[in-house]
This record gives C-alpha cells, sequence and structure tokens, in this order.
C-alpha cells in the first residue's frame, strides 16, 4: 500500500496559490477529486475528469460521469500507475473549467490506509467570485 503526496496548483495562479496533501492510494480518484475541492473550499457539485495528459477532454482520462464506457474515476490512485515527479489534472466543472494540476511530489509505502490531510495550504482562491453582486433579477 502506499501513500501520495501531491502539490495542487490551481491553472492560472502561477504558484501563489497551492495545497500540498497527502492521501492514501487505497482512496479513489473521486475521493481524492472530493479532497482537492474541500482544501480550495469549493462546493463539490459539478462533473469532473483526471486528464493524464494535462489536457480538457483528452482521450487518456478518468471521468466521473461516464457516456462512453471508458475509465471511471471509481478507482484506487494506487490502481492508476503514477511515478514521483509526474503531473496530471482534474479539470472541475465543465462550465467553468477549472484546471488542477496535480504534481506527484513522493510516494511512500504505508502500513495501514490513513485519511487524507493537509500538509500545506498557500493562497485563497474563490470558486465564484463575483457570487456576492449577484442579483437573482439578473437571470432574467
Amino acid at each position: 500500500m502506499l501513500r501520495y503526496t501531491f502539490k495542487v496548483y490551481p491553472a492560472g495562479h502561477g504558484r501563489e496559490i497551492y495545497r500540498t496533501i497527502k492521501i492514501s492510494g487505497k482512496e479513489t480518484l473521486d475521493r481524492l477529486c472530493e479532497y482537492i475541492l474541500d482544501t480550495f473550499d469549493f462546493i463539490h457539485e459539478h462533473l469532473y475528469e483526471f486528464c493524464m495528459d494535462n489536457r480538457m477532454y483528452s482521450e487518456d482520462s478518468y471521468q466521473y460521469d461516464l457516456e462512453d464506457g471508458g475509465p471511471s474515476t471509481d478507482i484506487a490512485i494506487d490502481k492508476i500507475g503514477l511515478v514521483k515527479g509526474q503531473n496530471f489534472s482534474l479539470h472541475y466543472d465543465y462550465g467553468d473549467d477549472w484546471m488542477f494540476t496535480i504534481h506527484v511530489q513522493k510516494i511512500e509505502d504505508e502500513q495501514r490506509k490513513t485519511n487524507p490531510e493537509l500538509i500545506k495550504s498557500v493562497g485563497v482562491l474563490e470558486q465564484y467570485p463575483d457570487y456576492e453582486d449577484w442579483d437573482e433579477d439578473d437571470e432574467f
């Protein structure tokens, strides 16, 4: 069993906003997505995919909502063959197209499954920065 340390950067924000997390390889990509969103204080209510080649809507991806029978995000992290130094992406919310680059910093042995852990949090990212200015009348 392995434990992964990931450094997660939202695209378009340089290196001034990131999270460093540790997560068990027994966790699924679904749990990884949920935990990443939690660490950035995002609401988890949209579709997503993990793009192994860092490109949106890639053929080389794990999908949350499968339409064509491709690889599912309901897979253990240990099963996807990550290596130290590798980058892959979380593409979240196909309307707003949030992209998070995930860098594999460390892979180490784990004696027992542990809970995900936030190691470092730098910067703030707002999922809906203009939400406070939103008026229900704007919809019509």
